[in-house]
């Protein structure tokens, strides 16, 4: 059975599709999909039923990435279907953890960026950026986070 990975920010446009679009890339890439499974979600509720920031899309596009993805909000079940449950920042991990059931939730609640080999610890959020500068950094973030945590040991 395939250990699950979520991740969550705020609205689920952003930063978590564009962390789940390269974990799942990776995951293809290294032959891992029977190993490995993945989805995003948000904290919040403004963006659900949508998809991806058009930004993220473009930067996707830009490294080959297929991707599709319609917003979704946290649920109460993923504290106990996900093995991991991934936040972008420190804000997202506070929340989390403050949502979690009280004393049955499987899931460990971590930053992402905690396995950027570059030491980003929050992954940047370009939502309010003009340009999607901030959105490739997103990427790049990402990129290394993902593939640290998929050739660390304890997993």
């Amino acid at each position: 059975m395939p250990k699950n990975v979520l991740f969550i920010c705020l609205g689920n446009i952003c930063r978590s599709p564009m962390a789940e679009a390269v974990f799942a890339h990776l995951i293809e890439e290294k032959g891992l999909q029977n190993v490995w499974s993945c989805d995003s979600a948000a904290l919040g509720p403004w963006h659900v039923g949508k998809g991806p920031d058009y930004r993220t899309m473009k930067v996707l596009k830009d490294k080959d990435i297929k991707y599709s993805h319609k917003a979704r909000q946290l649920t109460t079940d993923d504290y106990n279907k996900f093995d991991y449950i991934f936040g972008m920042d420190e804000d997202n991990i506070r929340e989390l953890k403050r949502r979690a059931p009280k004393g049955s939730s499987s899931a460990s609640i971590e930053l992402l960026g905690s396995y950027d080999p570059n030491g980003e610890v929050e992954i940047r959020d370009p939502y309010y950026d003009s340009d999607d500068r901030g959105f490739y950094k997103c990427y790049d973030q990402c990129l290394r986070s993902c593939t640290a945590f998929l050739n660390s040991p304890q997993k």
